[in-house]
């Protein structure tokens, strides 16, 4: 990768809605070789896919908490089974795996408190493996989907 492939994927970050055309005339090259060099980035997995930025209070989910998790068990079968069932909760934005204690870190978002409220105790709480769950209430986001430094 060298910097006319950091460009396209800065200006990429900052639009992904460019055209060809507008891509090639910002980082200074004629469409062919800005098109190839775009689709061996795609090809690589530097780019992973093309998405809109969504408003999340403007669409009724205004709620949003970080909820740590410490695991009872850890063994290779209830991890497994706790990341999947995870990965099927619409409402679970992000979720990391960490070293030590939490286990993980889930950032979720709902409508409001009763919603929240409903979520953990229906979803969260019966999570495979799950020993304890602790919610903090975020309130407000400061850095958010910020580009990565190239």
């Amino acid at each position: 990768m060298d910097d006319v492939d950091r460009q396209i994927l800065a200006e990429l970050q900052k639009d992904g809605r460019l055209t060809l055309t507008e891509l090639a005339e910002r980082v200074r090259l004629s469409v062919s070789p800005c098109h190839r060099r775009l689709r061996a980035l795609e090809r690589s997995g530097a780019i992973t896919g093309y998405h809109a930025a969504l408003n999340a209070p403007a669409l009724g989910l205004g709620f949003e908490a970080l909820v740590f998790v410490t695991m009872r068990y850890e063994d290779r079968q209830t991890v497994a089974a706790f990341e999947a069932a995870v990965t099927e909760i619409p409402h679970v934005l992000q979720a990391q795996r960490l070293f030590g204690d939490p286990d993980y870190l889930l950032r979720v978002v709902t409508r409001d408190l009763e919603a929240y409220r409903r979520l953990y105790d229906e979803r969260l709480a019966s999570l495979p493996g799950v020993q304890r769950l602790s919610s903090t209430l975020v309130m407000a986001n400061l850095v958010e989907a910020r580009p990565l430094p190239l």
